[in-house]
């Protein structure tokens, strides 16, 4: 799954568009690359997204095929550090 959806579906960011323009800008960073929204995400990568004021930390524990339920979204991955 693309990371821009991934990062969707999970809810860390809200729309989709507004996760492209994030990793744009290179603030996401996916096993401690910088990553294009484009970038194919397996199991156990590790993200960090550098938002204005915090910086979170997840490793990516499922990647879905489709679109999940919000009570779902929490399960797809795991907070490191926030």
């Amino acid at each position: 799954m693309r990371l821009d959806k991934f990062l969707k579906v999970s809810r860390l960011i809200k729309r989709r568009t507004v996760a492209n323009e994030v990793s744009d800008t290179g603030r996401v960073f996916v096993n401690g690359n910088s990553a294009k929204p484009a970038k194919q995400l397996k199991v156990g990568d590790i993200i960090r997204i550098e938002y204005a004021n915090r910086a979170l930390e997840v490793r990516v524990l499922v990647v879905p095929t489709g679109n999940v339920s919000v009570q779902e979204a929490p399960s797809l991955y795991e907070i490191i550090t926030e």
